[in-house]
C-alpha cells in the first residue's frame, strides 16, 4: 500500500537484506523494525501483561539416531534421487520446475525415511525399533501415560498418523483418536469433545493441516511434533491446541529431530533465522528448492 516505503529491491538489499541477514548488523535491523514498527501490531502469549493467567510453555528438542537399516536407505534415496537432479541439470536447458520437483521429492522422501521405513517404503508393519525417532516417541510417550497425562501428536503426513495410530496400539494396548484431512466436521467435533472429556481419551493424533487451527484441546499438557513442517508459525499454531485460554498447567513441547541428517541441518537455519526477529523466516520449503547442487549435498548428507 506504500510503495516505495523501503526503497528499490536493490536499495533494500543493500541497506537492509545483506546487513541483517548475512552481517547481522544490529543497528539495520533497529532501523527497519523502527521504520516497519507503525504497521505492525503484534501479541504474544508470553508477554505477562496482555494474559496473565496463561502458564508456561517449554519447547525442548529431542534428537534421534538413525537405526542401520534406515541410515542405508536414507543414503541410497538421497544418491538415487540427486542423481536425477544432476541429470536434469546436465540435459535441461531450463529445466528448473523439474528441478524444483525433484528437490521437493527429495525432502519428503528423506522426511519419510527418518519417521520410519515403513512410511517411505508403504508397509503397514511399523516396529518402533527399526527407527530411532520412533523408538524416541515410544519411550516419550510411555513417560506421559505413566504420569497419567494427555498428549496430542502432529505429523504432516495422514500415513505416519495411521502407522502411529497402530504403533502405538500395538505396544501399548491403547486406542487413540486420529484426526486428519478426511474427517467429517461431525467426527471432528466428537473427538474433541471425547478427547476433552473422557478421561480415558489420552491420545489424540492430529495431522499439522488438519488439526493445526481452529481447536481447543486445553485438556492435554504435552504436544509432540513427531515430524517439523519448518515454517515456525505453523508449527506454534499447532501447539497452541493446547497452550491457549483455558490451560492451566504448564505445557510441554517436544520436537522430534533425526540427528546427522538433513533434520537437524535445516533446523539450525532456522534458529538462525528466528534470531532476525522472525523477519526472513520463508513461509514453506521452496527456498530449499532452489540450493545449488553441492549446497544440496551438503545439507542432505549424513554426519
Amino acid at each position: 500500500t506504500n510503495r516505495g516505503y523501503l526503497g528499490s529491491l536493490k536499495g533494500f538489499t543493500e541497506k537492509f537484506a545483506v546487513p541483517i541477514e548475512v552481517e547481522r548488523d544490529k543497528n539495520a535491523l533497529a532501523k527497519f523494525l523502527k521504520i516497519t514498527g507503525p504497521f505492525i501490531l503484534r501479541r504474544l502469549k508470553s508477554d505477562k501483561k496482555i494474559i496473565t493467567d496463561l502458564p508456561d510453555k517449554i519447547v525442548n528438542n529431542y534428537y534421534a539416531t538413525l537405526e542401520k537399516d534406515q541410515a542405508a536407505l536414507y543414503q541410497n534415496v538421497l544418491e538415487t534421487i540427486m542423481q536425477q537432479v544432476e541429470k536434469v541439470d546436465m540435459e535441461e536447458k531450463d529445466g528448473k520446475i523439474q528441478r524444483r520437483g525433484l528437490v521437493l521429492k527429495l525432502i519428503m522422501s528423506l522426511k519419510q525415511v527418518c519417521n520410519h521405513p515403513s512410511q517411505y517404503l508403504k508397509k503397514e508393519a511399523c516396529p518402533p525399533d527399526l527407527s530411532g525417532k520412533a523408538g524416541l516417541f515410544m519411550s516419550l510417550l510411555e513417560n506421559i501415560l505413566e504420569n497419567n497425562e494427555k498428549v496430542l501428536v502432529f505429523t504432516q503426513f495422514r500415513e505416519m498418523g495411521m502407522l502411529l495410530q497402530s504403533m502405538i496400539g500395538r505396544e501399548t494396548d491403547r486406542s487413540c483418536l486420529f484426526l486428519h484431512g478426511g474427517t467429517s466436521r461431525k467426527e471432528r467435533d466428537e473427538m474433541v469433545d471425547q478427547f476433552q472429556q473422557d478421561p480415558h481419551r489420552k491420545i489424540m493424533i492430529l495431522t499439522t493441516k488438519a488439526g493445526g487451527t481452529g481447536l481447543n484441546l486445553t485438556a492435554a499438557n504435552h504436544v509432540i511434533h513427531y515430524d517439523l513442517w519448518w515454517n515456525p508459525a505453523v508449527e506454534a499454531q499447532a501447539t497452541d491446541r493446547a497452550y491457549r485460554i483455558g490451560q492451566d498447567r504448564n505445557v510441554m513441547v517436544y520436537r522430534l529431530i533425526t540427528r546427522g541428517t538433513f533434520e537437524e541441518k535445516i533446523n539450525a537455519m532456522l534458529n538462525e533465522k528466528q534470531e532476525l526477529a522472525s523477519l526472513t523466516v520463508t513461509t514453506g520449503e521452496k527456498w530449499i528448492s532452489e540450493l545449488s547442487n553441492r549446497e544440496l549435498k551438503e545439507l542432505f548428507a549424513m554426519n
